[in-house]
Formats: C-alpha cells, structure tokens, sequence
C-alpha cells in the first residue's frame, strides 16, 4: 500500500517494513512545518500498526538526503516553525522523539545538513552510500548546534562533533570516514544502497517484535544510566518477555523446526 502527503513524503509498507522516502530533491530534501505534522502523525500509525515491524528512511535522487530545515521558508516565516516547548512537544521526526520502539534503519543517500541530522543519530542503524557527506550548518545562519548536535556527540568521538558543530560546513564528513568513526554503520554503492538497508530491516522483521522492542528499550536506556542500573533495568525488560507468548513460541518453533508465528502476525 502507499500513500503521499502532497508528494512531499512517501510512504509505503511492504512485508511488515515501512519505507519513509523524503521526495523534495529540487529543494535538498529539505523539511517544512507541515511535513513536522505529518511525521507526528506518521509515527502514531507505525507505533499502533502491528503489520508495521521496521522502518527504513531515505531521500529522493542521490545528491541529498535532507537538509534540515527549508531556508527560504525560515526566512518567510521568520522562524523554523518550532515552539518553545520542551523537546518531544515540538520535535517529531523520529521514532525517539516520538517514544516509538519500532527500529530504524537510516539509508543516507547524499549529503546529511543540520535538521537532517536527527534521522541520522537517532536510527538505530545507519547505512550510508559511498557519496554521502554529514555536515552540520547551524552557526553559520546564527542558530545553536545542539539537539542532534548531543546525538553526534553520542555516537562519534568528541573532537569531530566538536569540529562539526563549530567549523559549520567548512568541515564535512565524508561517508568513508564517518563509517571508520562509528557513526555509519555499513557502506553501500550507491546502486546497493536501498537493497543494503531494506535486507536489514527485513531481518529485523523476521524477529519477535516484543522482544526487538524491548532489546531496543534496553540498549537506548543503557546510554542514560549507571552500568549497574543499566544492567538492572535491562534484566527487568528480560523478565517481562517471559510472560509474552513470543518467549514460548520461540522455542517451540526451533524445536519443531519451522518458522515462529509470532504474536499479531
């Protein structure tokens, strides 16, 4: 099925994986208001759609994947169409701004700029093309690098976050060396690019959704905790999938050796 919020984002859902496409390649894949509305209300449907086990997000052509905020509406407006409410009122892009414990899986298709950023430190894998470049251009327009700037931080070393946030676009990123940094998490062709990133979510949907879920909770949770708390809150997420049905079926579908028929399929 698919559906197209006035072209300007795809969507599409097949074998239980959601595919996001960000269709506005004349304009950089670039983000306006309504389409912050139509992520809010995207991720609802995902996170009460039990078809829906993966999401996979990319851009259109291969030049850009997004470049944050649409400019030239910035400048029309007079702002970038945010509040100032704490951040999961006004921010909705993603899964983790909208407390949805679907996976991610983030297909960079060309150059990541500033709001586009979210998608990115936010996935939970990230595939990247070998023609992708990650830079970050808040300073340079007079706004404060810090939202996804935190989440760069999180997920490459200090210094090149630092010099992302603070040199603007004359630092940029490429592909190759964000992957040997940890930030990309598989290098693709470009022509390999969707299949790479559509097989990972596939394998994803293969899996317990109770239990993907719940493993996600763990590992995101971890990021925010004392080791032994981690461990502790971890271990309670283990208990709670003892009494799904899923922890059962598991383990009867490997001894009588088919495929689990998992809870909602």
């Amino acid at each position: 099925m698919g559906t197209a919020f006035d072209d300007d984002v795809l969507f599409e859902v097949v074998d239980h994986v959601a595919r996001i496409t960000l269709n506005r390649p004349a304009q950089g894949n670039s983000l306006t208001p309504e389409m912050m509305a139509w992520f809010r209300a995207t991720w609802r449907r995902i996170d009460e759609d039990p078809d829906i086990r993966c999401v996979v997000i990319t851009g259109a052509g291969r030049k850009h994947f997004c470049t944050g905020a649409d400019l030239s509406g910035v400048n029309e407006r007079g702002s970038v169409g945010v509040g100032l409410g704490r951040v999961n009122q006004e921010l909705s892009l993603t899964a983790r701004q909208n407390n949805v414990w679907k996976p991610t899986v983030c297909a960079v298709n060309g150059m990541v700029v500033g709001g586009g950023l979210h998608f990115v430190v936010e996935a939970d894998i990230i595939v990247a093309s070998t023609t992708a470049t990650f830079l970050d251009s808040h300073v340079n327009v007079g706004m404060v690098g810090a939202v996804e700037n935190v989440g760069l931080a999180k997920r490459l070393p200090l210094g090149t976050a630092l010099r992302m946030t603070l040199q603007g676009r004359n630092f940029r990123l490429p592909a190759a060396r964000a992957y040997a940094l940890g930030l990309v998490d598989e290098l693709a062709e470009p022509d390999d690019l969707l299949d790479t990133a559509d097989q990972i979510a596939r394998d994803i949907a293969c899996n317990s959704p109770h239990a993907v879920s719940l493993s996600q909770q763990a590992i995101w949770g971890s990021l925010e905790m004392p080791y032994t708390q981690a461990l502790e809150y971890g271990f309670g997420l283990v208990k709670t999938q003892w009494l799904h049905p899923d922890f059962t079926e598991g383990f009867r579908a490997f001894a009588e050796h088919r495929t689990p028929r998992w809870q909602g399929e």
